[in-house]
């Protein structure tokens, strides 16, 4: 059996950019220290928050190859390997992403197969990869673009037998389906991540390995909090009740994602610009209205929990 990778927060990364539209080297770094400083086990780079469609090959590359350096084998790192539909070229990109050093190269689900394709084909193109990619380290992301395909506890299992996946994140948000494929991986060496925060309690009640909800991408001391609080007390009423509090503010977070991201993380003090390559309308009064009330919101639980703030 293969090495588990460390459970807990796992990000998933923005990208940084410059006003001119190009990696910001500087702003990256300071970003990868913010994740690990608040608390993370691991990152994942190249993902759909870190704009992964609207960049280059030769950008995906270089901006896991950055993130290893500044992470400077602190935590590990999981990057995406397939963007396009052709298996072949899937197959020689997850070689090249392999060989910047992450610890694992992660699938998105809905790019191996279609939607009205079934789970036999979707197991066919895996065993394609597989033997085509031995002994490198693979993940899964039920990435919700170009469309959410969700695996079924049956794949789960699966996946285990091969002794090929280290890393899963699942996008469910249905705590049913989180316990069956939670149950299908217990005891291997699958990391099982999940992205809801809503049922983030419920999946580590299940034994889920921890957490990558695009939330951690304003405030990931809350959630290093909240694993933290549940690996030493379990599911006490006042961690529910702090976990209340993440759910109301998750649905702020969504908005405008990942410019509000960008933009909270700036009044947090990050050095980043908040441009971005995916177009984003102008948002109204009412959402700054709104981003301000998060970042208030943040900083009163946080000092009501005596939270310390990297920033």
């Amino acid at each position: 059996m293969r090495s588990k990778l460390p459970g807990g927060l796992w990000p998933v990364m923005i990208t940084p950019f410059t006003e001119k539209n190009e990696l910001d080297q500087h702003g990256l770094e300071a970003l990868t220290n913010f994740y690990i400083k608040a608390g993370s086990n691991g990152l994942f780079a190249n993902c759909l928050s870190s704009e992964m469609y609207q960049l280059t090959e030769r950008e995906r590359l270089q901006l896991v190859q950055s993130v290893l350096r500044y992470a400077d084998g602190k935590v590990p790192v999981a990057a995406t390997g397939t963007l396009t539909r052709d298996l072949n070229e899937n197959i020689d990109f997850i070689k090249k992403m392999y060989d910047t050093g992450v610890q694992a190269v992660v699938m998105i689900s809905s790019l191996l197969v279609l939607p009205d394709e079934n789970e036999d084909i979707f197991k066919t193109r895996l065993e394609q990869i597989l033997r085509q990619t031995e002994g490198i380290p693979l993940g899964l992301y039920e990435c919700p673009v170009p469309y959410k395909r969700l695996l079924s506890a049956e794949l789960m299992q699966w996946l285990v037998a091969t002794d090929r996946f280290v890393y899963h994140k699942d996008t469910a948000c249905h705590s049913g389906q989180i316990e069956r494929k939670r149950a299908a991986t217990a005891g291997s060496s699958l990391l099982f991540m999940n992205a809801d925060t809503a049922t983030a309690l419920d999946s580590l009640t299940a034994g889920g390995d921890g957490l990558s909800p695009i939330s951690a991408n304003f405030y990931p001391e809350l959630y290093t909090y909240l694993l933290q609080e549940f690996q030493a007390n379990g599911r006490t009423e006042a961690l529910e009740r702090f976990h209340e509090w993440l759910t109301l503010m998750d649905r702020t977070t969504h908005t405008f994602y990942p410019y509000s991201a960008k933009w909270f993380l700036q009044q947090r003090g990050l050095p980043i610009s908040t441009h971005t390559r995916i177009p984003t309308d102008t948002p109204p009064q009412v959402d700054w209205i709104r981003f301000r009330a998060l970042l208030n919101a943040f900083r009163d639980l946080a000092e009501r929990h005596s939270i310390s703030l990297v920033l």
